[in-house]
Parts: structure tokens; sequence; C-alpha cells
């Protein structure tokens, strides 16, 4: 089965890995580039063409343009897919707030505390040398004084002191002490084996010890100058800085490595020549006859030399066992100042020391002077540190229940969608908590909730339309369709709801072809109630308009022929059924059989044709009238109260007689009480409106009469039923 373009294209995007936005395509572009220069670059490498060497410059810029932008396609992909759950981005998001500032500070402490490890265990090693420089300082001014105070009594300066000294402190035999005076050399000069050690520079000061380069080692010298009378008293004191002076230091401490530049092999306190005459030798001429080449410039001298880099000398002591997990190895390394001998320039890598130690031997070295307090001390920190660790760790707990409450409210929320997504609005959201969320959760669930209660009202209501659109269609065949006119009187009526359903009536049944039943009615309130009560009436009217009907005939009926071809019981004649008869009947009827409530208006007339009379009796209806052609009016106000209200009620029944061009006017209160700013409509504007255009067939004064009723009302809602009948002798 072949997999077209399409297919593949839909299956790539469904995947994540169709190149959908700008920078994905470049990125498919390049590397689709990138491989096209490689194939044509080896491809002309195998014909041995030139042009493909000029090609791999341009094949690895594309390769790592394509490797950045693949690289950057990857992490969006990465944090898309990672970041799309709200857990996820708590996480990190609480992992940036909360977890990376601690790790930062930690490692921050660390890194200090490590530095701090360092520099003390180098602060160790340099206050080891200057106590020992200023141990040879002490000693070697108070042999100067001596040396003086022989010299201004004229004796001659012996080394029996020092030689007493050498015998009581081990450490001053490994030291050797020189004096010069006026820039000779004194018989004091000794060492451990013999001869002059060292020159006399001239750049030494009246107090001087520091760490010094002479003839390619390095040594501990202190100098004091004294002045006399004539000359001037110079006593130099010097140590080597060798393996055995540093193995001191390190016992106690660690590791020490010296590095230093221009280190001579030889071992120093090696005899060297002497200089035959005794005298100070210039740095420079002295650099000069080692092979170090001196210039000048601008009044400095630079010195260039070819063993200036800095390189490991020896090793003293050793690392000391670790006491535990955290008891790690400390490196650290700190300079050494270093003073050339010859020229007094200090030199910038000259030495360097480099210490390893650990942590607890540092510790007992600078809580050594504590004692037992020491202990107390690291009791202490060792429970801040403990009850900071168990806040983290609460903090860690607290944040991770909060991101889990926050995480799983808008899980179900977003579950809670699904169900709402596919028509499930039973679905509720189970609320535990008394928080935001909760709120959130019960908004939803009532949100739920009220659209499913809507949405069973909505379905109880449309069926209750389609119910009224029956009632609708059902009445609609209540109302007079066709009329068979009789030949003195023509008659129309016109019936529009306020709503669905009507609760006005009217009627015209054709008794034969001269006698005319007429029927206008207006039932107490609207909607269904109303229109079932106004059929209740309809069938009524025409029942005991046809019962007392002889079977001659079958009557032309006018609108539903409910009473065409009814067996009549009784053998009266038409001439005697009587509108104030029916309106008694209908009164006790509706009395009976509707609520106290419920009562209807009805104005009910028969008219013969023969003799051109109308007979009535009107129910608490609005009179009809009877417009002539000279303006004249009539009211057909005859009758009695409303029917249905009170029982056993009786109705006076009055006659009209119609002359040509006549017109009968029955109405509803739908048409003349309708209000607007101007107030109502009223019966006036009606009459005005049926007189102008009382020559026009009745059609269309009913078409005129409504148009101006809604005029009237204008946007508003009809308020109520409007019903129009109108009759016209001719």
């Amino acid at each position: 089965m072949q997999l077209s373009y399409h297919d593949l294209r839909l299956k790539l995007s469904a995947q994540g890995l169709w190149p959908m936005g700008r920078l994905a395509r470049i990125a498919w572009y390049v590397l689709g580039l990138d491989l096209l220069l490689f194939v044509l670059q080896k491809l002309l490498g195998l014909f041995k063409l030139s042009w493909g060497d000029s090609l791999g410059g341009w094949v690895s810029f594309l390769s790592l343009v394509a490797i950045v932008l693949f690289c950057t396609l990857a992490f969006r992909w990465l944090k898309a897919k990672i970041l799309w759950r709200l857990r996820n981005r708590l996480i990190v998001t609480h992992i940036f707030i909360g977890v990376i500032p601690v790790v930062l500070l930690v490692g921050m402490a660390l890194i200090t505390m490590y530095l701090f490890a360092g520099q003390f265990a180098s602060f160790v090693v340099t206050s080891e040398i200057h106590s020992q420089l200023r141990s040879m300082g002490s000693v070697n001014a108070a042999f100067a004084n001596e040396l003086a105070a022989r010299l201004e009594r004229g004796q001659t300066p012996m080394a029996e002191s020092l030689e007493g000294l050498r015998k009581r402190d081990r450490t001053w035999a490994h030291r050797q002490v020189c004096a010069w005076y006026g820039g000779k050399a004194l018989p004091v000069c000794s060492g451990p084996q013999g001869g002059t050690p060292f020159a006399l520079p001239s750049f030494l000061s009246a107090q001087f010890g520091e760490i010094v380069r002479d003839r390619g080692q390095l040594y501990l010298r202190a100098a004091t100058v004294l002045p006399m009378a004539a000359q001037k008293l110079t006593v130099v004191c010097s140590e080597a800085l060798d393996k055995d002076l540093v193995d001191k230091i390190a016992a106690d401490l660690g590791e020490i490595t010296l590095y230093a530049s221009g280190f001579d092999a030889q071992k120093p306190g090696q005899p060297v020549k002497p200089n035959p005459s005794g005298l100070q030798v210039s740095g420079e001429e002295k650099k000069k006859k080692e092979g170090v080449a001196v210039r000048q410039s601008n009044g400095e001298t630079l010195v260039e030399g070819d063993n200036e880099q800095i390189r490991p000398t020896f090793i003293a002591g050793a690392v000391p066992p670790s006491t535990g997990a955290l008891d790690r190895e400390i490196t650290f390394g700190t300079p050494l100042p270093v003073i050339a001998w010859e020229t007094g320039e200090h030199q910038r890598a000259g030495a360097l020391v480099r210490v390893q130690t650990r942590p607890s031997v540092l510790y007992s070295r600078l809580f050594a002077a504590l004692g037992d307090f020491a202990k107390g001390v690291e009791y202490i920190l060792f429970f801040v540190a403990i009850f900071f660790a168990i806040i983290e760790l609460v903090a860690l707990l607290v944040g991770t229940r909060l991101t889990r409450t926050i995480t799983s409210a808008v899980a179900q929320l977003y579950k809670a969608t699904k169900h709402i997504d596919q028509g499930d609005f039973s679905h509720r959201i189970p609320v535990k908590s008394s928080d935001q969320l909760a709120e959130l959760a019960n908004s939803f669930n009532s949100m739920t909730a009220s659209i499913e209660r809507l949405i069973i009202e909505q379905k109880e209501k449309q069926r209750l339309e389609n119910e009224l659109v029956i009632a609708q269609e059902v009445q609609a065949q209540l109302f007079p369709k066709e009329v068979s006119q009789l030949e003195s009187l023509e008659v129309h009526g016109f019936c529009r709801p306020a709503r669905t359903v009507s609760g006005d009536y009217y009627d015209f049944l054709s008794l034969n072809s001269d006698k005319l039943v007429l029927a206008v009615g207006d039932i107490s309130g609207k909607g269904i109630s109303a229109a079932l009560l106004m059929a209740t009436i309809h069938s009524a009217v025409r029942a005991y308009s046809l019962q007392d009907m002889p079977l001659l005939r079958e009557p032309v009926a006018v609108g539903a022929a409910a009473g065409s071809g009814m067996m009549m019981a009784s053998g009266l004649s038409t001439s005697e059924i009587s509108p104030a008869t029916l309106l008694s009947l209908l009164n006790h009827q509706l009395y009976d059989s509707t609520p106290l409530e419920k009562y209807a208006t009805l104005f009910l007339g028969l008219y013969d044709g023969q003799s051109r009379r109308l007979t009535y009796s009107n129910g608490g209806h609005l009179p009809p009238i009877i417009i002539s052609e000279d303006g004249t009016l009539r009211r057909l106000d005859r009758g009695g109260t409303v029917v249905g209200l009170f029982d056993n009620m009786s109705y006076e029944e009055s006659s009209v007689q119609l002359e040509p061009g006549e017109i009968l006017l029955a109405y509803s209160d739908g048409v003349t009480e309708p209000e607007n700013d101007y107030g109502e409509f009223g019966e006036a504007r009606l009459i005005q409106l049926v007189s102008e255009n009382r020559h026009l067939p009745l059609v269309r004064i009913t078409e005129a009469v409504t148009a101006a009723v809604d005029d009237w009302i204008g946007p508003k809602e009809q308020p109520d039923d409007v019903t129009l009948v109108l009759a016209r002798a001719r």
C-alpha cells in the first residue's frame, strides 16, 4: 500500500515532526543544502577535482548552522512536551524559585569555605616563614649590636657566640651569618661548610627580612645595618628555603610543594666560589656573568632569562588521612614575594607554594586555643545544619503538597471540561478543601448544574412550543376560513394573538340562507388556559345554536363544520333561537366547569336577512358599534355581566334594524387599550379609521386598523390579542 504525500504529511504532523514554523523550515532547508554539498564534495573527490576542496568550508559551516538550529528546535519541542502540564510548570517554577537558589547558596558557601580553608592553609605556611624571618631578624640584631660594641672597643670580632647558639638551638645549625664593616667582610662569616656564602648587595636598609633569590636558590635572609662613627656595620643572616625547612612547616599541616622560576638544581648550602675581592657585586654584572640578558629601558632595568618558567622544585610533608566522608582534600596555592639579592628587585614570578591538606587539620589548628569549647562550637554548628536541613525538607514537602493540590484541581477541571465537551453535564468535580480552588470547583459544578437544568428546561420549553404550535394550528381551524356571505350582509373577522395562541374568540355561523349567528368574545387571561376556554365556548356556541335546527337540509357552516350533519332531537324552529338564552346556558356551563377566576366576555347576535334585523345580547363585552353613513353611532350594550363568573344569571336581549351601508364594528380591548407616550389608542381613533375607510372592502378596513394599532404600539411587544369583526349591510 503506497503512502501518499498528503498521508505522510498528516502522520508526521500528528507526531509533531512536520516542520510547521519558519525556524523549522529553515533548519530543514539548511540540512538539505548541507547534505547536497556534502554529496557533491564526495563526487568531486572521486573524480579528483580541485573544486571539492573548496566546498569543505561550506559543508562545515552549514553543518554547524544546522546543528544549532536543530538544537534550538529540540529545546522548543522538549519544553513544549514537558511544560504542557501545569504540574510540570509548577515543578520547574518551584525548582527555579526554591531549589536552585538553595543549591547556589550551598555551592557558594562550599566554595567560600574551600577558599577560606585554602587561604588559611596558605596563611599558616606564610606565617611560619615570616615567623622564621622574625626569629632570624631578632638574633641578627643582637649579634650586630655585640659586633658593634667589640669594634668600638677596638677588639677583634669573634664568632664564639654564634657557635654557642648553633649548639643550643638546632634551628641555627643550617643558618649562615656574615658581617661587613665599611664594605669589607669581617672574619665572622661561617657556614655549615665554611667559606663566604653570599655577597653584600647595595640596597639593604636598616632592617631587612625577606625571601631572596641568590645564584639560582631561594633563601630566608634577614639583615641589620648599624651606622657607626666611621663606617656602617652590616650583618646578614641567611637560611636556605629547602626541603628540610619546609618539612618542619608541613609537619602538622599537609603536603607542601614549592614552585620557583630559574631554580638551580644545585643543593642549597653547597659552597660557591667566593668573591676574591670581597667587594660588592652589582646586579647587572652578576646577571651578565650568569648569562641573563639585561637591557635598559627608560631608566628601568628589565631582566630577561631563559629560566623564568615556574616549575616544581620539591615536595615536603604528606597529605593527612581523611577522618570522614566530608573530610575532603583541599588544594590551594599562594605566591611568595621574592627579591633578587643582587639587585633588590621584586620578581613577579618568583615562587609559589601549593598546600594540600584537609579541613580536619585546619579545624584543629584554628580552634586549638579553644580547648573543649571547640567541641561545643562544633555541636552547635552541627545542630544548626540539621535544623536548616529539616526546614528545607519541610519546605520541599509543603511545596510539593501545594503543587499537587493545585495541579490536581486543574486536572479535575480539565477532565470536567472534556465531559462538558461531550455533552455530559451531569459530571461534578469532587471538592475536598475550602480554598479558592474549591470555590472555583463549586462554581464550575454550579455552572454545569445550571446548564443541565437550562437544557432540561429548554427541552421542556421546546416541547411546549411544539405543543403550542399544534394548539395554534388547531385553534386556527376554529376561526372561520371561508364565509358564505348573505345577500343583505357581508362579514369579515380578524384575530392576531399576543402569544402563540389566542384568548379572543369570534365566529360566523350560517343557519340557513337568511340567518347568521355572529359571536365575539374575550377570555380572561392569556395563553393555553385562555385558548382552552375559548375552544370550549366555540364548541358550546355552535352546539347550542344548531341543536334545535330540523334536518330539512344540511346547514351552511362558516369556518369549521362542527355542527354539520348533527342529529337533532328537538322539533323547535330556528326562529326560537335566543342569544340571551344561549348566554345563560353558557354561563351555567362555564361556572360549573371552570375555576372561579376564569370567565369570558361574549357578544352574541342573530341576524335575519329577511327582516334585516339583528337580535343580540351582550355578556360583558365591549359594546359593538353600528356606524351609519351619516356618522351616527349606535352601541349594542343590552345584555348582562360576564359569562362564567356567577351562576343563575339572566341576560337581556334587544334587536336593531340595519340599514344598507351601515357597518357593525365589534372589537376586543387589544385594539383600543395599547399605549405609548401619547396614551391609549382609544375607541375614537378606531371609529374614525373605520369611518374614513368605510367604502373600502372589509379586508382593507381591517388592514388599515391593524396597521394603525401596530404604529401606535411601535417596537414594544403586543400587549393583548387583537380581534376585529366587521359586518356591512347592503
